[in-house]
């Protein structure tokens, strides 16, 4: 490994966990080097509008933010590389980050990888991914002009996202496994308001049919045990998310759904390797609080890192 590969702290992740991270440390002269991962931007790349992050009074769409956060880290000598993780090795320092364009080494490493979407896992799914079955309305809106939809969901993505589906499509249908949402008072309103939206309540997905793309969805009652079938022209589905530690296994501690755990300074059980945003963040997943924990880690980092310099 030639020196030319070694950075003092580098980021693993292009969200707002990542990037507020990236702009801390930047700011303290770190020369941070960012890996972007497949998905630049995080969970907000596939937002059409947020509403609740400060600085924006009539909301700033979620690809834009992103765009943001990366030129302002840019401003001050963040060295932003679009490459995805394939492993991380934690075994010995300096750490080895294995990118697909090459391998780094750090002293400090910031895990902000993010989360992605559950599955339905029901039979068709696979099949049709990207045929009608998507999670994101953003990329895939246009897509459903003129058709009736469904989402799967009940809480604020799943509300937020049939709400931006009504731009192009006939009508949209939420589906919920209960009879109420989870979703804020807020985007409720909006949603009962619109006259394009409709609900089936107590329902699950139990199959997706088409033949080249999605045509029709096997429902089930969950209190009743009926089935029936609905015509449908896309799906769209957002029952949760799942952390994405696949890159570090279980070389740091995480809990019983795979969130990383960290104290209070962000560090995870490996010594400086600090973990920030949704990946660390089973309760809020949300930009502001993601941004938060990324500064927070950064700031953590640069103690760590002042410490060798003086010694």
């Amino acid at each position: 490994m030639t020196t030319e590969n070694h950075r003092q702290l580098i980021i693993v992740g292009s969200g707002p966990a990542g990037f507020a991270a990236a702009i801390y440390a930047a700011r303290a002269n770190l020369a941070p080097m960012l890996l972007s991962g497949l998905k630049l931007y995080g969970q907000p790349s596939k937002t059409a509008t947020i509403e609740n992050y400060p600085g924006f009074p009539t909301g700033v769409e979620g690809p834009e933010l992103g765009r943001l956060f990366e030129e302002q880290a840019r401003t001050f000598g963040t060295e932003v590389v679009y490459d995805a993780v394939q492993k991380i090795d934690l075994s010995q320092k300096p750490y080895q980050v294995h990118a697909y364009g090459a391998t780094y080494t750090a002293d400090v490493i910031i895990l902000a990888m993010g989360t992605e979407y559950n599955k339905l896992g029901v039979p068709g799914e696979k099949e049709l991914e990207g045929r009608g079955i998507s999670n994101c309305a953003t990329c895939d809106g246009y897509f459903t002009k003129g058709k009736n939809v469904h989402v799967v969901g009940g809480g604020d993505a799943a509300v937020e996202e049939a709400i931006f589906l009504t731009r192009f499509a006939e009508s949209v249908t939420i589906i919920h496994r209960r009879d109420a949402l989870r979703a804020s008072a807020i985007l409720e309103e909006r949603a009962r308001k619109n006259p394009k939206i409709k609900f089936i309540w107590n329902a699950v997905v139990e199959e997706v049919r088409g033949e080249n793309t999605v045509e029709s969805l096997v429902l089930k009652n969950v209190k009743t045990g009926d089935i029936s079938i609905v015509p449908s022209g896309g799906l769209f589905v957002y029952i949760g998310q799942k952390p994405i530690t696949e890159i570090v296994g279980e070389q740091v501690a995480t809990d019983a759904k795979g969130y990383i755990i960290i104290d209070e300074n962000m560090q995870t059980s490996v010594p400086q390797v600090y973990a920030a945003g949704d990946v660390a963040d089973p309760r809020y997943r949300q930009v502001v609080t993601a941004a938060g924990m990324g500064a927070a880690a950064a700031i953590s980092a640069t103690h760590y890192l002042e410490t060798l310099r003086a010694d």
